[in-house]
């Protein structure tokens, strides 16, 4: 007898089939349903990643380039470039022609007397005057005895190591009294720049000996004369150490030099108002001298003769 079949009946089947085919068909639509709805999360997956990427990309970008500011500084950049090309002119131009300016200015003013020191040509000096016993006249300025009374010691300030030597001055008192002198003396400290120590009979032309001291003003004098300059050797001067004066010179004395085998050469000037040459180099020969003006006569070599004044022929000019 045969055995029973153990494949199933297709009715069985069918009743089996339809139940899985409704779970299936049940389970479709579901999975329809989800994939349809927005807020699905799959989708929303992609969508949210692609298009919130992109959207909040662009703020986060709008603002960087909003910076271009910066590229406006690199613009400007140039425009300092620019000043530094221009800026050469000005260098090359004005300020020399300023600078060059002021410094001559100085140049000019003392162009009347360029080598004049402290006291100078057109020039009002304020101080006090007083008095001295001058003596036989001579004084720091060693021009020897004098009979002339109408001298002055300069102050040492002023003085300026015998610069002030044979300088004519003329001196105004405040009652409108005024008189000329003769610098042959110099008015050590405490006298005061300005001061003027004046000979009894220069001082009693502008105010009483009993007043000893007054408030004066003095200015530098280029006086007319006729009389002629002179040089004078010091004692001990020979060809191996000299020293030389100039006296009645009508404007104070710049510079002395000699004549020696190189040629000029300047003397330094003392306190005592000789130039000295002590290596005796152009002693006895040529001599120039120059004033605060700057005109320079020449004397022809003279004999060395110490103290004995020697008469040239050479006057400076007036002023």
């Amino acid at each position: 007898m045969a055995s029973p079949s153990h494949r199933r009946s297709p009715s069985k089947w069918r009743d089996a089939l339809v139940p899985a085919m409704v779970v299936a068909a049940v389970a479709l639509a579901a999975s329809l349903l989800m994939a349809l709805r927005p807020d699905a999360a799959p989708t929303a997956g992609h969508t949210t990643t692609t298009p919130t990427a992109d959207r909040s990309t662009p703020p986060p970008t709008t603002p960087s380039p909003n910076p271009t500011p910066k590229p406006s500084p690199s613009k400007a950049s140039p425009t300092p470039t620019t000043t530094m090309r221009t800026s050469p002119p000005p260098r090359t131009t004005t300020p020399p022609a300023r600078s060059s300016a002021k410094a001559t200015t100085p140049q000019r003013a003392s162009g009347p007397a360029p080598l004049a020191g402290r006291v100078r040509p057109g020039t009002t000096y304020d101080g006090v005057a007083t008095l001295y016993d001058t003596g036989n006249g001579d004084g720091a300025c060693l021009y020897g005895p004098t009979d002339d009374v109408m001298t002055a010691a300069m102050n040492h300030t002023d003085y300026e190591t015998a610069k002030a030597c044979g300088a004519h001055i003329l001196v105004r008192a405040a009652n409108g009294a005024s008189v000329t002198v003769r610098v042959t003396n110099e008015c050590p400290l405490p006298c005061a720049p300005g001061q003027l120590d004046l000979s009894a009979q220069a001082f009693a032309k502008l105010a009483a000996p009993s007043a000893g001291r007054i408030p004066i003003t003095w200015s530098l004098l280029s006086p007319e004369t006729s009389d002629k300059i002179s040089i004078r050797y010091k004692t001990g001067s020979s060809i191996h150490w000299c020293g030389i004066q100039a006296t009645g010179h009508r404007n104070p004395l710049a510079r002395l030099e000699v004549r020696d085998d190189t040629g000029w050469r300047q003397l330094p000037r003392t306190e005592y108002n000789y130039f000295l040459s002590e290596q005796g180099s152009g002693c006895g020969g040529a001599i120039r001298i120059t004033d605060i003006y700057g005109e320079a006569l020449t004397i022809d070599a003279l004999a060395i003769r110490p103290d004995a004044l020697q008469p040239t022929r050479v006057q400076f000019a007036a002023h």
